[in-house]
């Protein structure tokens, strides 16, 4: 079942005396994380952003109810989420959560080579890192290897005849 509300960072500071937070973004970018108005807390409380914006690799925010540099002091270590409905991912892009337990299938065979356990961006590509039996596998998120991705049925397809060896065992 897909979480309502998903992890995008942590806020990991202060940033100057009028109660900004600084938040490493666990998201795209910190430009992704900043054009949100809405933030939420564990328990899917809302917290209104009153301004926002990169800095850097972090974000820097200003949230309601937050006027000081005490106040803002307080919030660190808290994790902040966004509501998935708040976004429109383009097809073919998913949630790094999503991904994260689903089952690896041969695209022909239906052989189960693990579960994805990261994803790992290199820039030219995604690249998922299958787990089985404590071993990992990397395989890269290309049309020609990874032939679907079904969220919603728990399991990625890949087409080892195109790119061999990809779970051989041998060292």
């Amino acid at each position: 079942m897909k979480k309502k509300y998903l992890e995008v960072g942590k806020i990991v500071g202060t940033h100057g005396l009028n109660g900004e937070v600084r938040i490493e973004p666990w998201c795209d970018s910190p430009e992704f994380l900043a054009r949100f108005r809405r933030l939420y807390d564990k328990d899917g409380k809302e917290i209104k952003v009153r301004s926002a914006r990169a800095h850097k690799n972090i974000t820097i925010v200003l949230l309601e109810g937050v006027s000081s540099i005490e106040e803002a002091d307080l919030l660190r270590g808290r994790i902040v989420y966004i509501n998935r409905d708040d976004v429109r991912l383009p097809e073919g892009v998913y949630f790094v959560q999503d991904l994260i337990g689903l089952d690896a299938e041969d695209a022909d065979s239906g052989e189960f080579y693990g579960k994805v356990t990261d994803v790992i961006q290199t820039g030219a590509n995604d690249v998922y890192q299958i787990t089985k039996d404590g071993r990992d596998y990397l395989i890269p998120k290309i049309p020609d290897v990874v032939s679907q991705v079904d969220i919603d049925g728990g399991k990625i397809l890949i087409n080892t005849k195109i790119v061999g060896g990809l779970f051989d065992d041998e060292d």
